[in-house]
């Protein structure tokens, strides 16, 4: 059955931070193009592939190219633009979350609760006319292999003999290519990849309601299930984090060339750590990168999303990807009919057979010294739920004259001891570095006895005294070990 993925216009808040996918980006002016933070939804079911790139550049769209390697020539009915909205939608739906319980008050039983969410920043987004084929070929050796529209992008798929030729009919056209780029160019070439190069079509964007440009979705059958980065990183300094969302039939996804480690989660941290989720998430991020010694993939959701499953997260900050957004994702089994818009107007065969999605989170932050390869991924059976949550208890409110009260007010000064080393140990950050956030007094509290800033102390010294007792565990047994030997070596035992 013929199925149409139906697009919502939609308009979301412009990042700061300039998105790119994993090819790079040329330029007609003298502008540098840096890429820094990407987002990216693959699809997998056997050989068959649909990767969506996500578009939010900042810039006059006249002056940027795109410029992706693929592995087949793609024509236009594997070409398609997408609702801008869908990124934002799976991005709050997913990300590490920071989960809020109350504790009850055991000396009049009252108790509340409920469940707060407080979601990372979206991360962010990008962007040729008629050609002379018979020069391309014969000046450049520079093959157009195809050309057309789809949406507001002019799309030529080009096919290169040398690195060399193909950076000079870039350039030749206009643009300027990143330092570097004839370098990793050439693996891709010498392995008989296509370029699929993109430029915005003024005259369609006027046609479109507002400034920005919507994401565009490729498919194509291929046995390589991959993403290539290293031409991403010929324009780039510095690291790049990409953030990869991916739906298949059977389970969870996972790199195969680089290893995969599942982000922490479940730990309980300051009640403080409320008013500036996003930074304890990047220095928690940060530090487990560099512990992992930067050269990992990292999960951080895997979930069951298919229709006949209600329950998609625990807890859920944001509203669960709905059937037409996993259809629009890219998802072909399921087997859906939408209304399309009007420049998007191929249709997709459903093979019927499975209802199942499972839906994986990926993040990696990858540079040149310590990501040297592509990233290769495979499906995996794995249905094992997962998803980073992290999580702040209130500390109940009222009198504690009672014996319970004041037994639990004893507890609450070592739970929040230990939500402060936890805090030390996930960020890596010496305790001293959360002192003024842990000196604000939180909202309602009336715990002084139990508050953060006069517990710090406390906490360091437990960690201190923790570390000395490692170290001590360390040194006896190296001189048991040292003892042993020496008896064994005269004799003795």
């Amino acid at each position: 059955m013929k199925k149409k993925i139906a697009l919502v216009s939609a308009i979301i808040i412009a990042a700061p931070m300039l998105y790119s996918f994993c090819g790079f980006y040329v330029s007609k002016a003298d502008t540098t193009l840096k890429n820094k933070t990407s987002q990216v939804i693959l699809v997998r079911d056997g050989n068959r592939n649909v990767i969506t790139m996500y578009n939010d550049f900042k810039g006059d769209t006249k002056d940027f190219a795109m410029v992706v390697p693929v592995p087949v020539t793609l024509q236009k009915s594997d070409v398609k633009v997408v609702d801008q909205g869908l990124f934002q939608r799976l991005n709050d739906y997913s990300a590490p979350r920071l989960v809020e319980y109350y504790d009850e008050n055991p000396c009049d039983g009252s108790y509340k609760r409920k469940d707060f969410s407080s979601n990372m920043a979206a991360i962010k987004s990008v962007s040729l006319g008629s050609v002379n084929e018979d020069k391309a070929e014969r000046e450049y050796h520079v093959k157009v292999e195809a050309q057309y529209i789809v949406g507001e992008y002019d799309i030529i798929i080009l096919s290169a003999k040398e690195s060399n030729g193909l950076k000079n009919w870039l350039t030749d056209n206009g643009y300027k290519i990143p330092k570097g780029a004839e370098e990793v160019l050439d693996p891709y070439i010498k392995s008989n990849l296509k370029f699929f190069v993109v430029k915005v079509n003024e005259a369609e964007k006027k046609k479109l309601p507002g400034n920005f440009l919507r994401p565009i979705q490729i498919s194509f059958n291929s046995p390589k299930f991959m993403l290539p980065i290293r031409l991403g990183m010929a324009n780039a300094d510095g690291d790049q984090d990409l953030i990869v969302y991916a739906f298949t039939k059977k389970g969870r996804i996972e790199c195969t060339n680089y290893r995969n480690v599942n982000i922490p989660t479940g730990n309980k941290i300051p009640l403080f750590v409320q008013k500036n989720f996003g930074a304890f998430y990047d220095n928690l991020f940060t530090y487990q990168w560099n512990k992992e010694n930067q050269d990992v993939s990292f999960l951080e959701y895997a979930w069951d999303v298919s229709p006949q499953n209600f329950m998609k997260c625990d807890p859920c900050i944001a509203t669960a990807p709905s059937e037409q957004d996993v259809v629009q994702a890219g998802v072909w089994w399921l087997n859906k009919d939408w209304t399309d818009y009007s420049d998007v107007n191929e249709q997709e065969e459903g093979d019927g057979t499975s209802p199942n999605v499972h839906f994986t989170r990926l993040h990696f932050r990858y540079n040149r010294n310590h990501f040297a390869q592509d990233l290769m991924f495979q499906v995996t059976p794995n249905k094992e739920n997962y998803q980073a949550r992290y999580v702040i208890t209130h500390p109940a409110t009222g009198s504690f004259t009672c014996d319970a009260g004041k037994k639990y007010l004893q507890d609450l000064k070592k739970r929040r001891r230990g939500e402060l080393n936890e805090l030390t140990a996930l960020t890596g950050k010496d305790i001293e570095t959360w002192q003024n956030m842990a000196e604000v007094k939180n909202d309602g509290e009336n715990v002084k006895d139990a508050a953060y800033a006069s517990l710090i102390d406390q906490s360091k010294e437990e960690r201190q005294s923790g570390n000395r007792s490692i170290a001590g565990f360390v040194l006896l047994g190296a001189a048991v070990l040292g003892t042993g030997a020496f008896m064994r070596s005269k004799g003795i035992v």
